[in-house]
């Protein structure tokens, strides 16, 4: 069966039959995910040779557009897993390849921070809200094998919904230039640093969690919230490329999938497609100049998607999807 009649199949029998609840009621669609994944379309741009479709970006608009005019929160989260992807698919390892061509895991980014000068909104936990690169020491400090990040990201899709997350950081300590010192505050941006440094952190990983009262937008039900690693510990083998290369994949090789699928999204549902540009995947991450000046960080707090979420009793929700869905090291 053809990737298209997939899609139909599943937007008929899953997607359209959820698609009200899933907007009206914030509910993440991961009943949809879950039948994406089955029919292939999860792992319709992974390599061949990895197991995958082989598709590109021209197939995986194709099916945003789609999916968008049924449902436009399951659109946002193809949008961000192929995006994703597309540097999994480069810099991932074999294992995660794997299991992203069998549609057995979504991956979504966390790139984005608050932008200057931003600070936990007023009742949301602030003494929960990980420092700001450049704020109370580095984001991403190496001790042998083990990765210490540190930080928040916000409009992240799916976010406690999926299985891994593709966060951009500072680089190593040992890996940044010398420099004057920086302006105090999230003034010191990564656009305006280093070059910073891309990981693959799992969802199960300790002390990663999404705020009870996050500040959300995206469609309803996607999921879209912030992200924070209070701090996250990652084996060193996590890192996606060269440290201090993260910006350089992030603006190379995800930004032209993401705008494209974007651009796809607002086609067929013109809303869904504003915002989700507008909460920034790349906000806080692009330099200024580029496309990303559609994201203006600071709409209106919605829905949380995760349905039956435990509290953390820390005033957040921990993200918590299965352990194991990124392989042991």
């Amino acid at each position: 069966m053809s990737y298209r009649s997939s899609l139909s199949a599943v937007l008929a029998d899953v997607v359209a039959p959820a698609a009200e609840v899933t907007g009206g009621q914030g509910r993440f669609p991961r009943t949809a995910v879950t039948a994406l994944g089955r029919a292939g379309l999860l792992g319709l741009t992974a390599a061949a040779p990895d197991g995958g479709g082989g598709r590109g970006r021209a197939e995986a608009a194709e099916v945003v557009a789609r999916t968008a005019s049924v449902c436009p929160a399951t659109a946002a989260v193809l949008a961000s897993h192929f995006a994703a992807v597309a540097a999994l698919g480069v810099y991932g390892s074999v294992w995660l390849r794997g299991e992203i061509a069998a549609g057995r895991h979504l991956a979504t980014l966390a790139l984005g921070d608050g932008g200057p000068g931003e600070r936990a909104p007023a009742g949301e936990g602030a003494e929960r809200w990980p420092p700001l690169p450049g704020e109370g020491g580095p984001a991403a400090v190496r001790s042998g094998d083990v990765v210490t990040l540190r930080g928040r990201r916000r409009g992240v899709v799916a976010a406690g919904e999926a299985d891994s997350y593709l966060w951009l950081s500072e680089a190593l300590e040992a890996s940044r230039p010398t420099r004057p010192q920086a302006p105090s505050g999230s003034s010191r941006r990564l656009a305006g640093g280093d070059g910073g440094t891309l990981w693959v952190v799992p969802a199960h990983a300790s002390d990663l969690f999404v705020p009870a009262r996050p500040c959300g937008g995206g469609p309803g039900g996607s999921g879209t919230s912030t992200v924070c690693a209070d701090p996250v510990l990652v084996p060193a083998d996590a890192m996606l490329g060269p440290d201090g290369a993260g910006l350089e994949i992030v603006l190379g090789v995800v930004r032209p999938w993401l705008l494209e699928l974007t651009d796809a999204m607002a086609a067929a549902a013109p809303r869904a497609g504003e915002v989700a540009l507008e909460d920034g995947q790349l906000a806080g991450a692009c330099p200024a100049g580029g496309r990303s000046e559609g994201a203006r960080p600071g709409r209106a707090p919605s829905v949380d998607g995760r349905s039956g979420a435990p509290g953390s009793g820390e005033g957040g929700l921990r993200v918590g999807r299965s352990a194991g869905t990124l392989a042991p090291t």
